[in-house]
């Protein structure tokens, strides 16, 4: 878990870390998150000398952030947590804001991240995409993230890119995670090189030092992925693409062939700006802040 205290103009103040305890059970997992909470909220009252105002938490699986559910996590063993009511009890009563983790990132990176890095006063219009051990996707309008009707918008992982291709736990066969996420390259390396051992971080290296197996593995899914960019591109027309995840932190290495390929498979669309994510894993803190306060501008203009 990694919690923080922002301020309201999306400044890290304070920056912690724990474990979950996943392994003592989804009960014990809440209940690291909010005394976690209340001991941040603690923190802040003896080192800035006010308590924060509101509370925002980021979390994977499901989410109705409208309800302030948390609805399933497979990895957390959690299943309809009602995680905004027991946060608010546990901290006094102040604002609490629910939101998905990986929207929350995006949130972040189009606000105060790679989106103002290249738009200069946040991306209007963008699309996140984490590049991890699965692929997710935040849709970014106007400083907010679309959720969607039910709250699965910007899964863009499981845009089928090859029918034929490899199974996903999705149910789906060739989706975009199965061919272009950092596990995906890992496996496909670790096959090629012999080493089972190996990874994608591997596979970037000997694609640097111009190991045509590995430039052969490393091609297949950035070509993968550009196929998955161009079909969101098709729909949501962004202005900016941000790459976030493992992944990504092949610098150019990915990003100057990801371009490439973008760029020949366009023929009436916009070519967006593809540009790494800048907050690295502090983009979800930094989320739920921006949450928090944006529940307290909401509250005022009410």
């Amino acid at each position: 878990m990694k919690a923080a205290l922002v301020g309201a103009d999306g400044a890290l103040l304070h920056e912690a870390r724990r474990a979950t305890g996943r392994e003592r059970g989804a009960d014990a997992v809440v209940e690291s998150i909010l005394t976690f909470a209340a001991d941040l909220r603690a923190y802040g009252e003896e080192h800035f000398g006010e308590s924060a105002l509101a509370a925002g938490v980021a979390v994977p699986g499901i989410v109705d952030a409208e309800k302030g559910i948390a609805v399933y996590a497979a990895n957390l063993g959690w299943r309809d947590v009602p995680m905004r009511q027991l946060l608010g009890e546990r901290l006094g009563g102040v604002p609490v804001a629910l939101g998905h983790d990986v929207r929350t990132g995006g949130l972040a990176e189009g606000r105060i991240g790679a989106g103002r890095i290249g738009a200069g006063q946040g991306a209007d219009r963008f699309l996140f995409i984490p590049l991890g051990t699965g692929i997710a996707g935040a849709i970014g309008i106007a400083g907010a993230i679309e959720e969607g009707a039910h709250g699965y918008a910007g899964e863009i992982g499981h845009i089928v890119i090859r029918p034929d291709g490899p199974d996903c736990g999705c149910g789906q066969r060739g989706c975009l995670e199965t061919l272009a996420s950092a596990s995906a390259v890992s496996r496909a390396w670790a096959a090629a090189s012999g080493d089972p051992k190996a990874d994608a971080a591997d596979c970037a290296k000997a694609v640097e030092s111009g190991d045509p197996k590995a430039v052969e593995v490393w091609q297949n899914a950035v070509d993968a992925l550009a196929a998955g960019l161009v079909t969101a591109l098709t729909l949501l027309d962004p202005r900016t693409l941000i790459i976030g995840g493992g992944l990504a932190e092949a610098g150019e290495t990915l990003f100057t062939p990801l371009r490439a390929a973008v760029e020949e498979r366009v023929t009436f669309q916009k070519l967006p700006h593809i540009v790494p994510a800048a907050l690295g894993d502090t983009a979800g803190c930094l989320g739920a802040g921006l949450l928090a306060w944006d529940l307290l501008s909401t509250e005022v203009s009410a």
